[in-house]
């Protein structure tokens, strides 16, 4: 077994500190006095009461959240269904060219697709608002889902779907009562993916959202440019704030879940 050495343990720190010590700084900032974020003034938590009175910042979030819940839903519809063309469709005329439309958007500059799907609404004449960029962060989203959710397909046993059908069920059903329910987990997990890639995205809604609808990394950005505000500082720390609660809660969830399996493994070994 190898020791921890003092470069490993100088490198862990080093790596850590450049990922999180802006994060600390960001979050101790949240809580000044002044308004210059580089000047300590005293503690106090107004900047959080002066975000929750901005109408600017509730409605581009009230927008963000909007976009990301519609675009993620109907990703994962048409990333699953893409998916299962592909794992279950084999060989078939035109495959490759499907294929490659459906990972085109994964190596794609965030530049080019939003400057494609710009020069489409304006071609199509579609005035550019909330439903453009829904329709823009379903194209670049769901080929995320597809991944995911074929990546799971691939090791699925048929065998099941299979003695489904010989007990009666029709291939829907097959589907729904049999299928969709073992690969339900990565279906949640493109799902999130493809909300978590909404509530970031700038450049795409950029390019495609209108005068009418203005996103919250869009309003953040367009904030920073005139200078950084304490109202920045407590908006990005209660987004740092439920993303740690999000992720020790699946961790909590998915450690209890562990344990739960382990109880009923010993349970049936003790059984049998």
């Amino acid at each position: 077994m190898r020791r921890f050495s003092w470069f490993n343990a100088t490198s862990l720190t080093f790596g850590f500190a450049f990922l999180y010590l802006p994060m600390i700084i960001l979050v101790i900032y949240s809580f000044n006095e002044s308004r210059l974020v580089t000047v300590w003034a005293g503690f106090s938590t107004k900047w959080y009461g002066e975000l929750l009175s901005n109408e600017l910042f509730l409605d581009a979030a009230w927008v963000t959240l909007k976009v990301a819940v519609v675009s993620s839903s109907i990703a994962t519809v048409l990333g699953t269904m893409a998916a299962y063309v592909l794992v279950r469709s084999g060989r078939f005329s035109g495959r490759t060219l499907f294929s490659g439309m459906i990972y085109a958007p994964l190596v794609m500059p965030e530049v080019i697709t939003g400057l494609s799907l710009l020069l489409l609404f304006i071609g199509i004449g579609m005035d550019r608002g909330v439903f453009t960029i829904v329709l823009a962060h379903t194209t670049f989203s769901m080929c995320f889902v597809s991944v995911v959710v074929s990546s799971r397909l691939v090791t699925f046993d048929r065998s099941l779907e299979e003695a489904a059908l010989d007990l009666g069920c029709t291939p829907w059903q097959a589907f729904r009562l049999v299928t969709l329910p073992i690969i339900a987990p990565a279906v949640i997990s493109g799902w999130l993916l493809a909300f978590t890639l909404s509530l970031d995205d700038l450049v795409i809604a950029s390019f495609t959202a209108g005068p009418s609808a203005t996103t919250l990394p869009m309003r953040i950005w367009s904030s920073v440019r005139l200078g950084v505000s304490p109202e920045i500082n407590a908006l990005s720390t209660l987004l740092i704030a439920v993303v740690t609660l999000g992720v020790i809660s699946a961790s909590l969830v998915s450690k209890r879940n562990l344990m739960r399996q382990q109880q009923d493994e010993q349970t049936a070994a003790r059984t049998a």
